[in-house]
């Protein structure tokens, strides 16, 4: 596997950051109703072609690593479905992940719909130490309801069998659910499901899509006046697709599932939304982006090289560069990026700042803040109702445990505290 010398970084960026690796572009097996990314299909013409090349990707993993400023490095490996690369394809990137890490921690994530995992696929994710992100959006009628295959038949038994190979060889897996119009009034159900089959890392993505999508304006379409917010809406009458989840029902979603967690689960499931909420209650320092203050330091790369200020922003207008051209840091440290970034907070409608859950949410992510507040300003996020709703249900909980985390003492204790009726039982 010999290669030519390569483009070095000019030097590692000035803060971490995290690039999620498209490198068969959008392309998948299967056709699930709700994937936005599909739509990126237009944007790069035959399908054939999607696939990373070995140059293109030797570069990535090398200058990756020389940009990184601290360990761990952790690739992210997405799609589309980044199984139909093939496996000699990541035999590649361990390859040159040894070659040019040079005794760095080099970390692998990888998020699979889960159906072509074989024994092969298994054992080579055990044997090189990948963390799987397996997609199941819950029981077989829940997740069929909009995880199909390109036959329209749904695709839930496929998932399992794939889990069962990563079971086998103990590969390490964490779930990934899409919290819709279908399974959002069925949480403690999916929750249930989640934790029968294994799961014991837990995150829940909302799937919101704009009618049409708000940059889709770029493609020649155009969308309706941004539908106002009441406090009192109990599912607001927003142009979004019919499966999109409703605000309430996002929120009603995990309240199902945290007040199961509380009592039975703490320090033993991990859900990212109870984590990120925890660390927010109790003022420590990190999280993820969709609730910190700026972003912008998660960029997403196309199979060409293409870097883009964020997975959800894969555009023309939001294109930083191609790594064939730029460095990696200077894509991620460009003023552009920054500005990206900072948006997030310059943006954030009065209405949000004056909010008691600001602090916790930070407007949420800026793809989705398409409503108009009571005040008439543009910039509301559409699971407004949905956060506060389930923030202030789960208030007291996290204000015991951020209490108990600063005493020196375990998180977990919140369930002795309701099993002895220092807390209320949740309800």
């Amino acid at each position: 596997m010999a290669s030519p010398p390569l483009q070095s970084e000019p030097g590692p960026a000035g803060a971490p950051f995290h690039i999620m690796v498209k490198p068969i572009g959008p392309k998948c097996n299967l056709d699930c109703q709700y994937c936005f990314y599909l739509e990126k299909e237009v944007l790069w013409g035959d399908g054939e072609k999607w696939k990373m090349d070995d140059a293109t990707l030797e570069a990535y993993v090398r200058r990756y690593i020389e940009a990184q400023p601290a360990d761990p490095v952790t690739f992210a490996w997405q799609g589309g479905e980044p199984t139909l690369c093939g496996r000699e394809f990541f035999e590649k990137v361990v390859y040159w992940q040894r070659q040019y890490g040079k005794g760095r921690q080099i970390d692998n994530a990888f998020q699979t719909n889960g159906t072509l995992i074989d024994d092969d696929w298994a054992a080579f994710f055990k044997r090189e130490n990948f963390l799987i992100g397996l997609s199941v959006d819950g029981p077989a009628e829940l997740h069929d309801a909009y995880r199909v295959k390109r036959n329209g038949q749904g695709s839930h038994a496929e998932v399992m069998r794939g889990l069962d190979f990563l079971k086998k060889h103990k590969v390490e897996f964490n779930t990934l659910t899409c919290v819709n119009r279908a399974n959002m009034e069925r949480g403690a159900e999916v929750y249930q499901f989640l934790k029968d089959i294994g799961s014991r890392y837990m995150q829940f993505i909302p799937i919101i899509e704009r009618l049409p999508d708000a940059e889709a304006e770029r493609l020649g379409l155009s969308h309706s006046t941004p539908p106002k917010f009441t406090e009192e809406d109990e599912n607001l009458e927003a142009p979004v697709t019919d499966w999109s989840v409703q605000p309430k029902g996002y929120g009603r979603f995990m309240w199902n599932i945290f007040k199961r967690w509380v009592q039975k689960d703490v320090g033993r499931i991990y859900v990212q939304l109870f984590d990120v909420a925890l660390g927010k209650w109790a003022d420590v320092p990190g999280g993820i982006c969709v609730f910190n203050e700026t972003c912008g330091r998660a960029m997403a790369l196309e199979h060409d090289g293409s870097m883009y200020s964020c997975d959800h922003y894969v555009y023309p207008d939001y294109k930083l560069g191609n790594l064939r051209e730029k460095s990696i840091r200077e894509m991620v440290d460009s003023t552009f990026q920054s500005g990206f970034g900072q948006d997030k907070e310059r943006t954030l409608p009065a209405y949000c700042r004056r909010c008691p859950y600001k602090f916790a949410c930070n407007g949420g992510c800026p793809k989705h803040r398409f409503l108009l507040t009571p005040d008439d300003e543009p910039g509301l996020n559409y699971l407004c109702s949905g956060y506060r709703f389930v923030f202030g249900k789960m208030d007291p909980y996290l204000q015991a445990m951020a209490r108990l985390y600063h005493d020196g003492q375990p998180p977990a204790d919140v369930m002795r505290m309701i099993r002895e009726k220092r807390l209320p039982k949740p309800s």
